[in-house]
């Protein structure tokens, strides 16, 4: 079998390929898309376990704007919700499609999915990773830093060590930049991500900084990046994480005081407004998030661009 490119996560990615998507990407968003639908005749599935706004409608909006076709596929649709197994589905449905996107709980399912596919496999959430987010991250750092090297801005990230913080670790790690990341103990980034992204770290020249105190974490930061204390499938423990994190880990204006004078948050979305961030940080002038969110449409294009050009 021909050896296929998945995007799971970082690791297999080299600068060089992050940078290109990214650049690609801001290509896409300044230039508009190509005339001559470079995806033409190109079918995605977009099987999705858990629930979307962003990454659903940017995923579809990609795909069309390079005239691709996606096929959104809920898993209670699918015999998977009937109990057929990952490998069977990834078997079958790669045999009619060019890709397929999937949204889920657990990584592992992702893994699985991609080791029985003939076609790329792109992580659009797993309980470790978003590498997608982190894309559009890093694209709207640029578009904010031009007079900048990505290497010299320092982004803050408070709240929550899940996957969407996991993700920027690597990202940041592989591109060369300063990152600082401030949790609870028991809510820190994933150990084995952790150590791997040092690794990389100590050959591009990235700071990574891990700590627990978010105003140290916050200090000079050019962007301050939070997401939910609660995400999808943790309703149960709502309680010990708010009180884990609040109030020392919300995103406000005092907090903010640490930071640059021309310092921009982020959040990847959706928010609860009053627990990680204020209304006062989160609609202000200074806040990108809309940018961000826009950010995954071009991101992920360039994406499926790169992953299936010339592909069949």
């Amino acid at each position: 079998m021909k050896l296929v490119k998945h995007f799971l996560e970082f690791d297999g990615y080299s600068r060089k390929e992050v940078s290109q998507i990214i650049n690609s990407a801001l290509k896409l968003k300044k230039q508009g898309y190509p005339a001559n639908k470079p995806l033409k005749n190109k079918v995605a599935a977009l099987i999705f376990q858990k629930p979307s706004t962003r990454t659903r409608v940017s995923f579809e909006g990609g795909l069309a704007r390079l005239g691709g076709y996606a096929l959104y596929l809920g898993w209670q649709e699918l015999q998977l919700g009937r109990g057929e197994s990952v490998a069977d589905t990834a078997r079958v449905m790669s045999r009619y499609v060019d890709c397929i996107v999937a949204r889920v709980y657990s990584h592992a399912t992702l893994v699985e999915m991609a080791g029985n596919s003939r076609v790329p496999v792109v992580n659009a959430l797993s309980d470790k990773h978003h590498p997608c987010q982190a894309l559009a991250d890093i694209m709207t750092v640029w578009e904010y830093s031009r007079r900048l090297r990505l290497r010299n801005v320092k982004i803050a990230y408070v709240g929550d060590g899940n996957n969407v913080c996991n993700s920027l670790i690597q990202i940041c790690a592989l591109l060369g930049m300063r990152l600082s990341v401030a949790t609870p103990r028991e809510y820190k980034p994933d150990d084995e991500i952790v150590k791997k992204s040092l690794e990389w770290a100590g050959e591009t020249g990235a700071v990574i900084e891990l700590l627990e105190e978010p105003d140290e974490a916050v200090k000079e930061a050019d962007f301050v990046y939070t997401d939910v204390f609660i995400s999808m499938g943790q309703e149960e423990e709502r309680q010990r994480r708010i009180e884990a994190f609040l109030p020392k880990y919300q995103v406000n204006r005092k907090l903010l005081s640490h930071a640059k004078p021309h310092v921009r948050f982020m959040h990847c979305m959706p928010m609860h407004v009053g627990e990680e961030v204020t209304a006062d940080v989160a609609y202000s002038d200074f806040s990108i998030i809309y940018d961000q969110a826009e950010n995954r449409m071009h991101t992920e294009a360039s994406l499926l661009l790169y992953l299936l050009r010339g592909r069949g």
